[in-house]
């Protein structure tokens, strides 16, 4: 892990660029005098354009006494495009913009290469990053791309906890998948998310195999998830990392 970049945020937040081998990110520490508990963020991807959601987050679970890192996804940002995904994408919006069913194909081209990619990485990451003396445990993940924190919870055992976004497609064998996943969990929903189906994150959500789980559903769009939702996410999570 390689530092490129350091600032001072509100409240004495330390926010560091880092590069792992080719794969950019960010970490987030608040000020303490002993390591912290750490939450790998999930997010969709463009880290340019999603920084100051990221900042939000970042500040919020140092506000609670954590550190948290994201990387980049595959393909995503100044990385090299990742063709099979680009063209699924594509195939994506035409089905779309036509009205025509989204096949489990696209699904699997769209998702399946992000999820075999990004959570080697992050494992990686993960390394990397509890090496840091000011980092400690436990650790959580919270964010999307549902699928990657679904198989991030299922073969990383570092992974305490989870926060799943739902509003990305699921492919059929992390259905699977998910049976087999027995940590707690913690979905947020927006019931009226654009573009994306409700019923696979409800399918999803029902096929956990984790004795504790919880499905906090609220109305609105994909970007509209109410502060209340946030604040239920991070008593979860107090109650198992801290």
């Amino acid at each position: 892990m390689h530092f490129t970049s350091e600032k001072r945020l509100e409240d004495g937040v330390l926010e560091r660029g880092f590069t792992l081998g080719e794969i950019p990110g960010v970490l987030w520490t608040p000020e303490s005098t002993e390591p912290v508990p750490l939450i790998l963020m999930g997010h969709p991807g463009g880290l340019g354009r999603m920084h100051p959601r990221l900042v939000a987050r970042a500040l919020a679970c140092a506000a609670d006494g954590y550190a948290t890192a994201t990387i980049e996804l595959p393909g995503a940002g100044d990385r090299p495009r990742f063709t099979v995904v680009d063209e699924a994408r594509a195939d994506l919006q035409r089905v779309l913009k036509a009205g025509e069913p989204v096949t489990d194909d696209i699904v699997d081209r769209l998702v399946l290469p992000l999820v075999e990619t990004a959570v080697p990485e992050w494992r990686a990451t993960l390394d990397a990053l509890l090496a840091l003396p000011e980092i400690g445990g436990p650790v959580g993940f919270s964010g999307g791309v549902i699928a990657i924190g679904t198989r991030l919870a299922l073969v990383e055992p570092r992974v305490e906890a989870a926060v799943l976004f739902a509003g990305s497609y699921v492919p059929r064998s992390i259905l699977e998948e998910a049976r087999q996943v027995t940590i707690p969990l913690h979905v947020l929903l927006q019931w009226d998310d654009e573009g994306n189906d409700r019923q696979q994150a409800l399918d999803l959500f029902d096929a956990f195999g984790s004795q504790e789980k919880t499905l906090n559903a609220n109305m609105g769009g994909h970007t509209g998830v109410p502060s209340f939702a946030g604040e239920a996410a991070g008593r979860f999570l107090a109650r198992h990392l801290k």
